[in-house]
């Protein structure tokens, strides 16, 4: 069981926007792609959730940007889940770059457990919540994710 998910890459050209840094919604494309990513680490794959006519569905992003990142810049993109409610679980997510434990940005998606044919809200199984950790804070997560924080 991963409590923290990473993922490292280098930032391409397509990423940059007219400021000449990381576009805005390339990070919330990123977020998304390693939440997928680590819910299908832990086994709820997509056909998994396909197969129980399920889904999560965004709620809210919170997103915070510190510092710019630029092309070639190599990132470590962290993401954990924060808490489980009923029907609804906080994602949190730590852009870094690599060697650098400065955070870039720091972001929070609110997820919503969906019966994918009513789109109506469906409790959060149980089994889903045992396949992850709750990770409550950043410090804790960086710290589980090798990286020590400053600034």
């Amino acid at each position: 069981m991963r409590t923290v998910y990473t993922c490292t890459f280098r930032i391409p050209d397509s990423a940059i926007d007219m400021n000449g840094h990381v576009g805005n919604l390339e990070y919330i494309r990123w977020m998304q792609e390693i939440a997928t990513a680590h819910s299908g680490s832990e086994g709820w794959t997509i056909d998994r959730y396909r197969n129980l006519r399920t889904c999560w569905v965004v709620r809210s992003h919170h997103i915070e940007y510190l510092r710019p990142a630029y092309a070639g810049d190599v990132i470590d993109l962290h993401t954990w889940i924060a808490d489980f409610g009923e029907w609804q679980s906080p994602r949190k997510y730590l852009f870094t770059k690599s060697g650098d434990p400065r955070i870039i940005v720091r972001a929070e998606t609110v997820w919503v457990y969906v019966d994918a044919v009513t789109g109506r809200p469906k409790r959060t199984p149980e089994e889903f919540m045992t396949s992850f950790d709750v990770v409550a804070g950043e410090e804790e997560a960086l710290r589980l994710a090798g990286k020590s924080r400053s600034g």
